[in-house]
């Protein structure tokens, strides 16, 4: 049996890639664009806590683990996570490789976008 059991991917989620889309007008802008659809594990990893503006700021991450495909290899922090059930959108904080080319996990935090 592999890292990944079938079973635990019980959450259907897009990944999104910054791209130029049209707006309403025609005009062409910048905004995060469908790169993969994909079923995923997800579990809480670990909060954390920083300074911004002097202000004490924390923030709870998340983590999804997927089946590896040759679409998302390049998975990165630049690239955005989205949860459709809630409409919730996460920053990628971190993509690491589990095994040889068998899965991935995310580690994203709720947006602040």
């Amino acid at each position: 049996m592999g890292l990944i059991a079938p079973g635990e991917l019980d959450r259907q989620i897009r990944l999104l890639r910054q791209g130029e889309v049209d707006d309403a007008h025609g005009d062409a802008v910048s905004d995060f664009t469908p790169l993969w659809e994909c079923w995923a594990k997800m579990r809480p990893g670990g909060g954390r806590e920083r300074f911004s503006n002097g202000e004490k700021a924390a923030s709870a991450v998340t983590v999804f683990t997927v089946w590896w495909a040759p679409e998302i290899e390049d998975l990165n922090p630049k690239d955005k996570l989205e949860y459709p059930v809630g409409g919730r959108r996460y920053d990628i904080v971190n993509v690491e490789e589990l095994g040889r080319r068998e899965g991935l996990t995310i580690a994203a935090a709720a947006a602040t976008d």
